[in-house]
């Protein structure tokens, strides 16, 4: 998978809420979208790096302490240190440097699109938004990519079996345990399986589900 075809990925519900935040916080701290794409163009270029996320982090702090050496004023320093601190503050629990990037690379257009859509109101902060870890992420990429419906019937790994409940792996993603009294003494671990689906949550993922092997 190329960069750009990362990039075209749809962000998860949780990424959009700090993209919007983060591009809503830049624009009223009135920082200049080109201040933002330099940094953005870094990432792209280290983004292969095994420690990129870290890299990008700590090159904008190198970009706040030498901002006199390096910047041509003290709006181009402040705006340095506006990035470096609300990168800081919606970027810290993202750890995959990829999402990083897709993650800025939107915030990019929105701030162009929030400069001229008017006065922005209340903007979450980094502790009232909902940080997703690396599979739950993942998990809502899978889901959000899926038309689920009830009695759909899927194939799964048998990963775990602990009594009569048995934990199914879906689409190399969604993992789910069931209780299973009639069928679990039959399978066994590492074991493919078809189940159907049960139950449905409200936002399409799959709540539950029923071995048919």
């Amino acid at each position: 998978m190329t960069i750009v075809d990362f990039i075209s990925e749809t962000l998860t519900d949780a990424q959009w809420e700090i993209a919007h935040a983060l591009s809503q916080t830049l624009v009223k701290e009135n920082i200049d979208v080109n201040e933002l794409e330099k940094t953005v163009a870094y990432l792209r270029a280290s983004v292969h790096q095994p420690d990129a996320s870290s890299r990008f982090f700590k090159y904008l702090k190198t970009l706040v302490s030498n901002g006199r050496q390096i910047s041509h004023s003290d709006k181009t320093l402040d705006s340095y240190r506006s990035i470096d601190k609300a990168c800081s503050d919606y970027l810290k629990n993202v750890q995959d440097a990829y999402t990083i990037l897709q993650i800025l690379s939107w915030v990019s257009r929105l701030m162009l699109y929030y400069k001229d859509a008017g006065p922005i109101g209340e903007i979450p902060t980094s502790s009232t938004l909902t940080f997703e870890s690396p599979r739950q992420a993942e998990i809502s990429k899978v889901t959000k990519a899926q038309k689920f419906t009830v009695d759909q019937i899927l194939e799964a790994t048998v990963t775990k079996i602990n009594g009569n409940r048995v934990t199914y792996e879906i689409l190399g993603t969604i993992k789910l345990t069931e209780k299973e009294p009639k069928k679990a003494s039959l399978l066994k671990e590492g074991q493919t399986v078809q189940v159907k689906i049960v139950s449905l949550k409200e936002d399409n993922s799959i709540k539950s589900v029923k071995c048919l092997t």
